[in-house]
This record gives structure tokens, C-alpha cells and sequence, in this order.
């Protein structure tokens, strides 16, 4: 970026930009090496942490469509990681549930996307991967993206 003009290499919104897209790019390459996507770490982490959910709230917490929630759920489902049934409160809606399969594949890919993070942070300090990891956080508050 060294040959870039000057006003180009000293603007945040770019620099943010291009960081986003060789981030997303490694992600996305190395959840595929393991046969997976993004919104399927997504899915099996909302569940590990909130427990089980309906799809309405699921496509709530992930910022997934419920049209396309739909497929993730029918993946994951298909591959054991996680259960989905009727809710005994509630027959119309369903309730989908992270199982013991899903919850190793959650794992996996933990230490995948930690690898990848371990990659594109290099350059940073932990105390300045812990900055970049606020300022980010306050960027996405301020313009009310879930994450």
C-alpha cells in the first residue's frame, strides 16, 4: 500500500474496508477447508451461549434472514450438530437445540477462527488486539449492528 497515494493511506473508512476484506476472505477460505460457513459457527455459537432457541429468535441474535436460516438449520441438522422440534409450549413454532456433536464442531472452529485471528492480528500487540477489539466493538454499537 506503500505506492497508494498519501490521502488514501491515512483514510480509517478504507483502511477498515480493506482490512474487513482480507479478514472475512481468510475466514470464509479456512470454515470451508472444514466444511463449513460463516453463518454456521454463528448459529452453533448463539445456541452455545443462549441455549436453545426458536428460529425467530435465532435469526434475531445472528442477524441471519429466517428465510435463509431456514438452510443453515436444515445443514446443520442434516450433520447431527444440532436438534430441531416443536415447541411443547408452542407447536407452531420450532425450538432448535445445540448437540453433543455440534457442540465439538463449535469447538473446532473456535480454534479455527482463532488460528485465522492469530494471522491477520500478527502485527498487533495483545494490548492493541484489545483496543482494536473496543474501538470495533463502539464502531458497530454506534450504528446498531447485532453481532
Amino acid at each position: 500500500m506503500s505506492d497508494s497515494a498519501e490521502r488514501l493511506r491515512k483514510l480509517p473508512t478504507r483502511l477498515l474496508s480493506l482490512a474487513a476484506i482480507h479478514s472475512d476472505r481468510r475466514v470464509t477460505e479456512e470454515l470451508a477447508r472444514a466444511d463449513a460457513r460463516k453463518w454456521h459457527y454463528a448459529v452453533l455459537a448463539t445456541l452455545d451461549e443462549f441455549a436453545p432457541a426458536s428460529q425467530a429468535e435465532l435469526s434475531s441474535r445472528t442477524g441471519i434472514h429466517r428465510s435463509d436460516l431456514v438452510a443453515v438449520i436444515n445443514e446443520l441438522a442434516d450433520r447431527g450438530f444440532i436438534q430441531r422440534a416443536p415447541d411443547p409450549a408452542d407447536r407452531r413454532r420450532n425450538v432448535v437445540t445445540l448437540t453433543g456433536p455440534g457442540r465439538r464442531q463449535l469447538l473446532r472452529l473456535d480454534g479455527l477462527i482463532a488460528d485465522v485471528e492469530d494471522e491477520v492480528l500478527a502485527p498487533l500487540t495483545p494490548e492493541q488486539r484489545d483496543q482494536l477489539t473496543g474501538l470495533l466493538c463502539a464502531l458497530v454499537d454506534h450504528h446498531g449492528r447485532r453481532m
